[in-house]
């Protein structure tokens, strides 16, 4: 990390002293609901000394028990451009190997062993899958949120009641103790989950089916013989129903998911009246012959499988531009069993943190917000589609039991491994839009497939021989980045590093702003670091900085040989190549180091080239 970057300041770098602002009644953004989606979102818009934030949440604290608990490859990357992946990792259960049970075919009342197999390929992130409690990760975004430039404190035991789009933003009644107060803001976000007022309030609704399939869940504390309790493990038995064992953080605690009985047609599962020790009998049911003695049931619920999925993000029609939106589970619902939801919602986060902070900083033109809905309900609508399929298998009886319409265990293994990209979180994918370019020049950086996420690797920063990973330069700061890959000789990279300097940049930075506000430009030499002489390379890649004028030195790097070559993994060609990425980690444009225009072009979209909008609500006066 970087610091001492307006002069010297003694003690924690993380823990500068700050002043937390009195809630005051206009904002630029005012998010509903402080879980994952709204936590997400208001550390990344805190990063933003300008910007000024509300966090209200109807209930009375900070969550202490989580519901959620997986965290996927990419939501560790996406921690990492937050800061805390480190902790969490250290924090949390690694789920290294899943372990597949089926009935015993000799004797059916029992369970048996099928296989294990490896849960995240090699190669597919620095980062692993964990298993941490959702609450743990609502600590570290209070945490760093409070702690930020523009610091962020939830308001609990507040209710949001509705709002109306009024001048250039959106005017919200809020009640906290029988006290009504009016929000002035620029944007309204609903992160206040399934039964989210604000999308009500935008007359958008969830819609689809469920399953008539009810499932249990607890964490307990547990001693058992079950040979595979510290392993992620998915049993089907014959008769009894299946369940998932997902090993918790600290050693001892596990969660057990635990398949119920059908329901109605209108049946709900509170007419099931279950309670923690019909659970813990159902479990032990499925694990015969194994024992299961449940010393504390830390947390328990129980809930109907269901997918269902809201038409629109945000209320945009052709005529205005978005003011308000949803997130998170206010979006879409599913089953759980998949690990998916946390993590999916704080991706709809992290799409649109970014977004909201350019067009309110003035940076990029207000019509960037209709990108959120389209990106984030595709994904929404591709995890509906597989936790439909994933949920109806978990349900069905193993085929060895004799049901006519079971599924083969072995069918239901290939299918967890088939989707195992898919649960990391890495195949997520944005088409070609204003900020996606095309992949016409995809061949000159293959490994880094355009509209998915910045595959990082390993490199050695020229500056200092410091050995890290490329991808952790991508903070959750707001600034796109070009990582140019240079070409044998360099003399192409420093043609297009004199484009940039000279014209590209300037055009899109504020005046008196540091040269890598908005677009921030890193260089990888082919060379290893001892060959590439530092005061040789572009004084665009040695920015002077800060009132200072302190010189960056950390924008170039080499391969590291001793982990890979960077060009080899990554596919990309020797002559050099541009590559873009946006502020939330996805690769929006592959380019070769000569695409001046093209590159041009392609902020151009979107970009403003000079200030627009000032930060604030000084004018919410004009008309709709």
């Amino acid at each position: 990390m970087q610091y001492h970057f307006d002069g010297f300041v003694p003690g924690d770098p993380l823990r500068r002293p700050v002043a937390l602002r009195s809630p005051g009644d206009n904002v630029d953004v005012l998010i509903v609901g402080a879980g994952p989606a709204g936590l997400t979102l208001a550390a990344q818009l805190s990063r933003f000394a300008d910007l000024r934030v509300r966090l209200v949440e109807r209930k009375d604290g900070p969550l202490q028990l989580g519901q959620a608990d997986g965290i996927a490859c990419r939501s560790m990357e996406m921690f990492e451009a937050f800061g805390f992946a480190g902790q969490a990792a250290r924090e949390a259960y690694h789920v290294n190997e899943v372990s597949f049970w089926k009935p015993d075919p000799e004797k059916p009342g029992r369970i048996v062993r099928a296989s294990r197999v490896q849960d995240v390929e090699d190669g597919l992130s620095e980062f692993p899958h964990v298993i941490l409690s959702q609450a743990r990760v609502h600590d570290f975004y209070l945490d760093l949120m409070r702690h930020a430039p523009s610091p962020v404190e939830p308001e609990y035991e507040t209710q949001f009641l509705g709002f109306e789009r009024v001048g250039s933003g959106v005017r919200a009644q809020i009640e906290r103790g029988g006290v009504m107060e009016v929000v002035e803001t620029r944007f309204l976000v609903g992160c206040d989950g399934a039964r989210s007022q604000v999308r009500s309030a935008m007359g958008h609704r969830l819609s689809g089916e469920t399953a008539n399939q009810a499932w249990g869940v607890m964490d307990v504390l547990a001693v058992t013989d079950f040979p595979d309790v510290r392993l992620k493990s998915a049993i089907q038995s014959a008769n009894d129903g299946s369940a998932l064992i997902i090993p918790r953080e600290g050693g001892y605690l596990f969660r057990i998911y635990i398949e119920l009985e059908k329901l109605g047609e209108s049946a709900r599962v509170s007419s099931l009246d279950l309670n923690a020790q019909k659970l813990v009998a159902a479990a032990q049911r499925i694990f015969a012959p194994y024992t299961l003695d449940v010393k504390e049931v830390v947390w328990w619920s129980a809930y109907e499988i269901g997918q269902r999925l809201t038409n629109a993000f945000d209320d945009a029609t052709p005529a205005r531009d978005p003011r308000a939106f949803i997130a998170g589970d206010a979006c879409h619902t599913h089953s759980p069993k998949a690990g998916q939801g946390m993590n999916v919602s704080m991706g709809d986060a992290f799409n649109l943190g970014w977004k909201l902070a350019a067009v309110l900083r003035g940076q990029a033109k207000p019509d960037l917000l209709r990108s959120y809905s389209r990106e984030r309900h595709a994904v929404a609508q591709a995890l509906i589609d597989f936790d439909r399929e994933w949920a109806a298998m978990f349900s069905a009886k193993p085929a060895a039991a004799g049901s006519p319409e079971g599924v083969d265990p072995q069918e239901f293994q290939r299918y967890f491994v088939k989707h195992l990209r898919y649960t990391a979180g890495v195949e997520t994918h944005y088409g070609p839009s204003a900020i996606c370019g095309a992949p016409t020049h995809q061949a000159l950086a293959s490994g880094f497939r355009v509209g998915y996420r910045f595959h990082s690797a390993p490199v050695v920063r020229l500056a200092d021989a410091m050995p890290m990973h490329l991808g952790h330069c991508v903070e959750a700061d707001g600034r796109w980045r070009l990582f140019l890959f240079a070409d044998r000789d360099g003399a192409r990279l420093a043609a297009l590093c004199d484009f940039l300097d000279g014209l590209l940049l300037k055009r899109h930075t504020r005046a008196g702003a540091d040269i890598d506000s908005v677009i921030d430009v890193r260089a990888v030499f082919p060379q290893a670091h001892r060959e590439v002489a530092l005061e040789a390379t572009p004084t665009l890649l040695r920015p002077r900085k800060g009132r200072l004028g302190l010189v960056d030195y950390e924008k170039m790097f080499c391969p590291d040989f001793r982990a890979g070559d960077i060009f080899g993994a990554r596919g990309i060609d020797r002559d050099g190549a541009i590559i873009v990425v946006r502020p939330d980690q996805y690769v929006a444009h592959v380019l070769p180091l000569d695409g001046f225009d093209e590159l041009a072009a392609f902020f151009g979209g979107f970009l403003e080239a000079s200030p627009g909008i000032e930060p604030g609500c000084k004018d919410l006066q004009s008309s709709a």
